[in-house]
């Protein structure tokens, strides 16, 4: 397995699933099954830092190809689990998204549920140029980053305005829209302020 990206140390996440990580929500994100729903989920689905899966599995569950990868093994087994629990078939990698470029693969759609917000800018950059080198050209990348319209007294970190975004994407990028919505969260009962990124692949 390629090292890890050094955003969260493995050890850390396996002890967060110890319990109930915050982004843990039991279900797909809202905005993310709006977007099923509307059938943008197409070809081979990439689900980036899956966690237990759910996004991957929803994907599944529509009839796609579709592979998660995360760190945590243990969020990893909870994934596989519910994968045969529900009688779907995902495949769900130990694998770092720094270094995706090492799968040899190809996808069309790649899933980011508050993982690229939370990165360092150097591992930003890194991971941006993995995910556009294993996106097929045309390929969408749809990205939930927590807002800086959350109150900063929630104590939700990671928040980022609409102009820093927009300064994330640059050769290889369009950024088609951002929309203002709201994730789900498993501290917030009313949820948090939110970005979704709707990105093509040149």
């Amino acid at each position: 397995m390629p090292s890890a990206s050094g955003h969260r140390a493995t050890a850390d996440l396996d002890t967060l699933y110890a319990g109930c990580p915050p982004w843990e929500i039991g279900r797909p994100q809202p905005a993310f099954v709006q977007l099923a729903q509307q059938g943008e989920l197409r070809g081979r689905v990439l689900d980036v830092g899956c966690g237990t899966g759910e996004h991957a599995l929803m994907a599944a569950a529509l009839g796609l190809d579709a592979t998660g990868i995360d760190l945590s093994s243990t969020g990893l087994q909870i994934a596989e689990r519910k994968a045969r629990e529900r009688g779907l078939a995902a495949r769900f990698l130990r694998y770092d998204a720094l270094a995706l470029t090492e799968l040899g693969e190809e996808f069309d759609t790649a899933l980011d549920s508050l993982f690229l917000h939370a990165l360092a800018p150097e591992n930003r950059i890194a991971y941006l140029d993995a995910l556009r080198a294993v996106l097929r050209p045309g390929g969408r990348l749809f990205a939930l980053c927590y807002s800086d319209s959350q109150p900063p007294d929630t104590g939700v970190p990671h928040r980022r305005s609409r102009d820093e975004i927009e300064h994330w994407f640059a050769g290889g990028w369009s950024l088609d829209a951002v929309s203002a919505t709201r994730c789900d969260s498993a501290l917030l009962p009313g949820g948090v302020a939110a970005w979704l990124l709707t990105c093509t692949r040149h």
